[in-house]
């Protein structure tokens, strides 16, 4: 299925026009998907136009295959893109976790939920933890890993 359709350009929007050559749907197709599928959430700017993003053009993509390939209906393509969107979720949370504890946090820390709410609460230490961890970006101030890790933790709590 995918490999009849055209490659994605590197754009950061497309047009639903656009979207519906890439995926060779019907516009209306996809206002209608918008409606049923609650993980297709296009940016709309003047007028109500929609502007789509890469990773919604790959899902319209996948929610196509589901419904025309494979012979799912509406309702069994949107319990498998909510199983896919939840295997997914579970997954950046393990990168996460592993992530956050790349850091190795001093103990006088906490974990991640219990942050001061003064930034200069923070140790020095951790700083220089996180400069050790080669995976994640070394930081150069407190209140900058401390936004860091509060968006972490963000992320991890969803």
């Amino acid at each position: 299925m995918e490999n009849s359709l055209p490659s994605i350009p590197a754009k950061r929007y497309f047009t639903i026009g656009e979207v519906g050559e890439l995926c060779g749907v019907k516009p209306h197709v996809l206002r209608y998907w918008e409606q049923e599928f609650t993980q297709l959430r296009p940016v709309k700017r003047r007028g109500n136009r929609r502007y789509y993003q890469h990773h919604e053009v790959l899902m319209i993509r996948r929610i196509r295959d589901l419904l025309y390939d494979q012979g799912f209906t509406i309702s069994g393509a949107r319990n498998k893109m909510q199983e896919l969107a939840q295997s997914q979720k579970g997954y950046r949370k393990e990168q996460l976790a592993g992530m956050v504890s790349a850091l190795d946090l001093p103990d006088e820390l906490g974990s991640v939920g219990e942050m001061p709410e003064d930034e200069n609460e923070l140790p020095v230490m951790a700083l220089e933890s996180s400069h050790r961890a080669g995976s994640l970006h070394a930081t150069s101030s407190v209140p900058s890993l401390r936004r860091e890790l509060m968006d972490i933790r963000d992320l991890l709590s969803i």
